[in-house]
């Protein structure tokens, strides 16, 4: 599980020293040079601080993977050490992976906001765990071990972020969790600049900044200035209306909710992660819904089309989501010319060619496609760059280690820091395992730890590795072979030519029986009597998977089987 093939690193994998007398150091095994997987850990005195567990949603290039989890080996051994995992927001990127570290040690307490702590319960439910939780919220101070942690409220896309001052004797880290500035948000809980500035003035050692937008140029719009094309989508669509959303977007789907109220139309929520976070969100208060406008899905389905409004998973082409299933006719709902169906949500770098997969498949049904590429439906959760800029000015740290995002987004964090007066070699630009030292008001680089991807299959983590990877691509790409020989043991010969059995492609009448010297010759070169056991067949294979390649210009997965005469 190597991450060489995405990342070159300026640091060899080596392993840092001891820690010195005072000095704190922070490893990210996540949440660098990608979007998502965000995890930081925090060592101080002997003791660890973790701040979010999120996991990475898998690309094509990870065929029949679920999620991917951060790398936990450096803290396998270091379990007991770990005081507390805060967790800054509710979406999966960073809360996704805490049923995995807790299958580890089920105690380490889980430090949050209410919401968060709700949603992360349920996670667990599934799981199986009963976590320890401690509740906190904006403005609070709490110290686990040698670490005192103060929450500042940050606006993001889901209520009650936060952000986490961390103070010990080796000096105070501001992490930000995912923010930004919106000055007019709908839960009127905007992000508390105050306090930024107020530790700027007690002096930030190393800031880590969310570097999400921080290659778009000015600030967001405002949640609030979306009203106007929402509503527009409601009063003009013919149909039904089909929404997607994250299933974690309570701001969102309160503007559907509320558009929906306005233009007389009921609500039916689709899909188990919806479903079940929109409940959590009811209950504790954070979504609003007026009596008798949400019903059940099978009600919602009875009426007429122009008074029905589906809110749904799947804005990001997830395949087994209900939008996709949707666009592949492979749902309950059968969308059908005249629907109108609204994608809330931004193009999350690596998803790009599922959204326009979707979009044409909804399209080709005759629905009518409303997305942040025609309207304006969606803003991000992320602050760009005159934002970031703006915090800059008000917290000027000392040492900056940006985060959250790919290598573009860091680089992008890390020049305005220096554009705002941040002494280039302390913005630090580094990637997933580099371990930062701080000391003295000086931020350096000490060395890297194991943070590979560690792929979960069926709630299962490191079933698939890379080489299971590489080869169900194979397959997909080139195909496999069933090579059948028959060996006499004694002489290790052939006694009939291979047969060969090709899947997944269609070779020239007699051009895999070619590869029979290329059998023939690996039995003769292998050394010693064993010319009918595993290491025999798997010679041959690779023999075969060479010959191929040079021959055929394909690489197909071959497997051997010597059958002993």
């Amino acid at each position: 599980m190597t991450r060489t093939s995405r990342h070159s690193s300026p640091v060899a994998r080596q392993t840092p020293p001891a820690l010195g007398k005072g000095a704190m150091r922070i490893v990210a095994l996540g949440g660098l040079g990608e979007i998502g997987r965000n995890m930081t850990v925090f060592e101080y005195e002997g003791k660890l601080l973790i701040v979010d567990c999120g996991v990475l949603f898998p690309e094509e290039h990870h065929p029949g993977v679920d999620l991917i989890l951060p790398d936990f080996s450096f803290l396998r051994d270091r379990l007991d050490d770990i005081v507390g995992l805060v967790l800054t927001h509710g979406h999966e990127d960073h809360i996704g992976a805490v049923p995995y570290l807790l299958r580890e040690r089920a105690d380490i307490p889980l430090i949050s906001a209410r919401l968060t702590l709700a949603f992360v319960k349920t996670k667990l439910q599934e799981h199986r765990i009963t976590a320890k939780t401690v509740q906190v919220k904006e403005g609070e101070r709490k110290k686990f071990g040698p670490f005192e942690l103060e929450f500042l409220a940050v606006n993001h896309s889901i209520p009650d972020g936060l952000a986490v001052a961390i103070r010990t004797g080796a000096g105070l880290v501001l992490a930000t969790g995912d923010f930004k500035m919106d000055q007019f948000p709908l839960d009127r809980r905007i992000t508390d600049l105050a306090g930024f500035a107020r530790l700027g003035e007690e002096g930030v050692d190393l800031f880590l900044p969310d570097s999400t937008n921080a290659d778009v140029p000015g600030f967001q719009i405002s949640e609030q200035d979306l009203a106007p094309a929402i509503e527009e989508v409601f009063r003009t669509a013919p149909r039904r209306i089909i929404v997607s959303s994250f299933a974690s977007h309570i701001h969102r789907i309160q503007q559907f909710i509320d558009a929906a109220h306005l233009h007389g139309r009921k609500v039916a929520f689709v899909g188990r992660s919806m479903v079940r976070n929109m409940a959590t969100a009811r209950e504790l208060g954070y979504l609003k819904v007026p009596r008798g406008l949400v019903v059940d899905f099978k009600e919602l389905e009875k009426m007429p089309a122009t008074k029905t409004v589906f809110i749904c998973t799947g804005s990001q082409g997830e395949p087994m989501a209900a939008l996709a299933r949707m666009a592949s006719q492979d749902h309950v709902i059968d969308l059908t010319e005249g629907d109108t169906v609204l994608l809330a949500s931004s193009l999350i770098p690596g998803n790009e060619t599922a959204i326009y997969r979707l979009i044409n498949g909804l399209s080709k049904l005759g629905a009518n496609v409303v997305h942040k590429g025609n309207a304006k439906v969606h803003v991000s959760g992320h602050a760009s760059a005159g934002e970031l800029v703006y915090c800059y000015n008000l917290v000027r740290p000392r040492n900056v280690m940006p985060v959250h995002g790919e290598h573009r987004h860091l680089k992008a964090n890390a020049d305005l820091a220096i554009r705002t007066g941040v002494n280039p070699k302390q913005a630090l630009i580094v990637e997933d395992g580099t371990t930062i030292d701080l000391k003295d008001g000086v931020a350096r680089v000490s060395g890297k730890v194991p943070a590979d991807y560690v792929y979960v299959e069926n709630m299962v983590a490191g079933a698939a590795t890379e080489e299971s990877l590489q080869d169900r691509i194979r397959l997909a790409e080139d195909g496999a072979v069933t090579v059948l020989a028959i060996v006499n043991p004694d002489t290790g010969r052939l006694e009939e030519d291979p047969e060969f059995f090709p899947v997944g492609f269609a070779p020239a009448a007699g051009e895999l029986e070619k590869a029979t010297g290329i059998v023939e010759k690996t039995l003769a070169g292998l050394k010693g009597g064993k010319k009918t056991g595993p290491d025999a067949e798997r010679a041959i294979a690779e023999a075969l998977v060479r010959w191929s390649d040079r021959s055929l210009r394909r690489k197909p997965v071959v497997t051997v089987i010597i059958v002993d005469a």
